[in-house]
């Protein structure tokens, strides 16, 4: 019973060190899912509190940050689910893929804050990709697998953002008057 206890302490001591310090990115991204603070501060919570339960699963010195990203977006569709707000909504990627004819090049002296807006102009599904590639700097074999669909989609998804985004980025860079290099 006594070697119980101190192996309790040896897997709390590597949750400290590998999970602990990741608990600002993991937010970032409940954030950014949820749209609500104080939901995404809940979202945290659980997602720290599942990790622990289950931190006997995780191998130490891997991808602490994917894998508990991947508990995040299991807990958050979990959550979608029981509140009804699960939409299942048509793929219309093609169609959007099919209205962006041209390609302009993203204007060099825009904000972080004005990049935000526009991110939160594209539908969710290029959004959230492009937010964990680009942003969050996940591989697409990670994105693959936090949102459970196959890598080619993960690819087609993050092409079809970056492009709508940097149509989004030219049209605001536009009504300030700054004029697209290209």
């Amino acid at each position: 019973m006594f070697g119980i206890g101190r192996e309790r302490e040896k897997e709390w001591a590597t949750f400290e060190a590998e999970a602990l310090p990741l608990m600002a990115d993991v937010f970032r991204v409940a954030k950014y899912l949820v749209r609500d603070v104080s939901e995404a501060e809940d979202l945290t919570q659980e997602t720290f509190a599942q990790a622990l339960k289950s931190f006997h699963r995780y191998t130490p010195d891997t991808n602490c940050r994917a894998w508990l990203v991947t508990i995040l977006y299991h807990l958050n569709s979990k959550r979608r689910y029981k509140l009804g707000r699960l939409k299942i909504v048509e793929d219309a990627e093609e169609q959007i893929a099919q209205t962006v004819a041209f390609e302009p090049p993203i204007p060099e002296r825009l904000t972080d804050e004005e990049i935000l807006q526009a991110l939160e102009r594209i539908p969710k599904q290029f959004r959230e990709v492009v937010l964990l590639t680009d942003v969050e700097e996940f591989s697409y074999k990670e994105v693959a697998e936090l949102l459970q669909t196959p890598i080619g989609t993960v690819m087609s998804r993050l092409h079809r953002g970056r492009r709508l985004l940097r149509q989004q980025l030219t049209e605001y860079a536009r009504t300030f008057g700054i004029a697209a290099d290209g």
